[in-house]
């Protein structure tokens, strides 16, 4: 892993923002995506307590995506129809394994939230990577895919980690771990969240 180009991202990013994203022009920025009230939301939402009642998660699940900025325009009211189409049974699942996923074994809920997304044809990164996002963004990462290879491009990590356009909870963990190791190695005020952190690299790599 390169750490050298990690401090030149640094360097430049600091250059321009003294005060990271305590800036005021980051500060707008942050405020335009609304994390903070998503986050406070979606532990209220799925808190291990409300997963009694499927029926008000498979809710909250479509009212947290719709809400989120980083889910394009596209996808938000195809997942919400193709969910619409679950019977039942296919929705207790559906809430079952998002339970896993943020409480209990993270990948048989990942692999279980998968497998309804491909059969619903939504079987995008960003749409099985929001909610835990939000549910907890200094924990989970939200996985973008122009993002995502243009990270481990700069960072001459596209060989070790491959990306595919179909999720794998393997690569879920093993990216998420690396990105969790570049953050803690770089200065504190880069990463008021995760997906600030990856905001931070993406625009420095692009500059």
């Amino acid at each position: 892993m390169r750490i050298d180009k990690l401090f030149e991202l640094q360097g430049d990013f600091f250059a321009r923002f003294p005060d990271g994203f305590d800036d005021p022009e980051m500060l707008k920025i942050r405020k335009k995506h609304n994390v903070d009230k998503l986050a406070i939301q979606a532990q209220e939402m799925f808190a291990e307590t409300q997963f009694g009642m499927p029926e008000a998660i498979i809710k909250n699940m479509i009212l947290m995506i719709s809400r989120s900025s980083m889910i394009s325009m596209f996808d938000k009211p195809k997942f919400k129809d193709a969910i619409g189409t679950l019977s039942p049974v296919e929705r207790e699942l559906l809430a079952d394994a998002l339970f896993d996923m943020l409480h209990g074994d993270k990948e048989k809920g990942f692999d279980q939230i998968l497998e309804q997304l491909v059969t619903l044809k939504l079987g995008r990164w960003s749409l099985i990577s929001a909610i835990p996002y939000y549910f907890d963004m200094k924990e989970n990462w939200f996985i973008k895919p122009n993002t995502t290879k243009s990270i481990l491009k700069y960072f001459e990590m596209d060989k070790e980690l491959v990306y595919k356009p179909r999720p794998s909870f393997e690569f879920y963990r093993d990216y998420s771990e690396f990105l969790t190791n570049l953050r803690d190695e770089s200065d504190p005020k880069l990463s008021p969240s995760n997906a600030a952190f990856t905001g931070f690299l993406m625009m420095s790599i692009q500059d």
